[in-house]
């Protein structure tokens, strides 16, 4: 287990911080702001893509390298098939039984009958499953998800956010940051509210949107704080 997650007075230039968090296993975490508000750089921060400019992060194991999974906004696709995108990343990690588990993750997010389409001539809705995917082949303890449905419709948001449930469901720690009151509801068990890159506010989901106990947060919650 790799978790707890600990950040120690970190902060990133002038975007963010400082601020100590920890992140600990189980109930999924939401990472909820505006726009701007740090919430990317926080993520890529805890994923190891950037170093802190001041202040620690520390995994509890030694292993958070193999055993952590990031999806981003907008996934890059490698030029190659839906199943070379997975197969490429299971033998990245020098997986067993590389194919058979590709397959699987295909099926997983229900794209098996796209497998042998060019990965990036897939609509947005499905390069996002095709990423969502790849992370489910590498079966990582925590995934990391920054604002994974921004730029899609509803019907591919609603499978999308059906992933995510069952990334949840099979034990993975879900740590995904969303500027979507909405999307916060229904996917997450706890919210870091993040104001103009500092942490403001950590609740239970349902006593965040019922009794914010910031004025900042009770503002966004009301829509009186930008959002998109």
């Amino acid at each position: 287990m790799i978790l707890p997650l600990k950040l120690e007075d970190v902060s990133f230039l002038h975007v963010l911080g400082p601020l100590s968090l920890q992140i600990e296993a189980g109930p999924s975490t939401i990472i909820l702001g505006a726009n701007g508000a740090g919430k990317s750089v926080l993520m890529r921060m805890m994923h190891g893509l950037l170093a802190p400019s001041t202040g620690r992060i520390a995994w509890s194991g030694a292993e958070a390298r193999r055993k952590q999974a990031m999806v981003f906004q907008r996934p890059v696709m490698l030029r190659r098939s839906a199943f070379q995108n997975v197969l490429y990343a299971l033998e990245v990690a020098e997986a067993a039984d590389a194919e058979r588990v590709a397959k699987a993750a295909l099926a997983e997010v229900g794209l098996s009958h796209v497998a042998h389409r060019p990965a990036r001539i897939l609509s947005g809705g499905e390069q996002q499953r095709l990423a969502l995917a790849r992370a489910w082949a590498l079966h990582p303890e925590v995934l990391f998800l920054d604002e994974p449905t921004a730029s899609l419709d509803p019907t591919a948001t609603r499978e999308i956010e059906a992933v995510i449930r069952a990334f949840d469901g099979s034990g993975t720690k879900i740590v995904m940051a969303t500027h979507n009151l909405g999307q916060a509801r229904r996917l997450g068990d706890e919210v870091i509210y993040l104001h103009q890159g500092r942490v403001v506010e950590r609740a239970p989901v349902d006593r965040f949107f019922a009794q914010p106990a910031t004025a900042e947060a009770a503002a966004f919650i009301k829509g009186e704080l930008p959002w998109v």
